[in-house]
């Protein structure tokens, strides 16, 4: 089982970009899909983006799409969130979190075992 870290959070103005990093420990992290989720507070925690294991298929919110993108370093056993044209209503939490050989399902937190401690993203407008 992977262990997982998140960085690269922080404050940044509306219209701006972050790329956040999530890396994980193991030697088996190219066996597992990875998903991007985020959490508001008083919101439940919401998918953002996921990368398969195999092929590295991307798959996004909506409303994300075109302006995130998610990709993925297995000599370096870490994922990524490029964020740009941030807007005030992308501040959360953001989580990493791992799936095992997970081919379906992407936004279910509930395919998910393994989950990062998370990484503050405001954005101010």
């Amino acid at each position: 089982q992977v262990e997982l870290v998140e960085s690269g959070g922080g404050l940044v103005q509306a219209g701006g970009s972050l790329r956040l990093s999530c890396a994980a420990s193991g030697r088996t992290f190219s066996s597992y899909s990875m998903g991007w989720f985020r959490q508001a507070p008083g919101k439940e925690r919401n998918f953002v983006a996921a990368i398969t294991w195999s092929r590295s298929s991307t798959y996004y919110a909506n409303s994300v799409k075109g302006r995130f993108a998610i990709s993925r370093d297995n000599a370096k056993n870490t994922v990524y969130l490029q964020m740009n044209s941030l807007k005030p209503e992308d501040t959360a939490v953001y989580y990493c979190a791992a799936a095992w050989r997970q081919m379906y399902s992407f936004g279910d937190p509930a395919n998910y075992n393994t989950w990062g401690q998370g990484t503050q993203v405001t954005v101010s407008s």
